[in-house]
């Protein structure tokens, strides 16, 4: 399976563990994923995938937040 999990995951500053944390899985699931030794049941993929994009919608709106307090001085 060829993925590109390893890659988001290390852009956004996630361990493996981070990640199965926010996914609901073990980090050794994470590395199996990632190494396509292991392919995902498509209820857990889009589970995984669902609890993933909520994570990544966070970091964003925390960064936006962030912004707008350093620019705006608003908490």
């Amino acid at each position: 399976m060829n993925n590109s999990i390893k890659q988001l995951r290390e852009q956004m500053g996630l361990s493996q563990a981070d990640l199965g944390s926010s996914v609901d899985v073990s980090r050794q699931t994470i590395n199996s994923i990632e190494n396509g030794k292991f392919d995902p049941s498509l209820p857990l993929a889009f589970k995984s995938w669902v609890n993933f994009l909520t994570l990544l919608l966070n970091k964003f709106f925390q960064q936006i937040t962030l912004i707008n307090r350093i620019n705006y001085g608003k908490s």
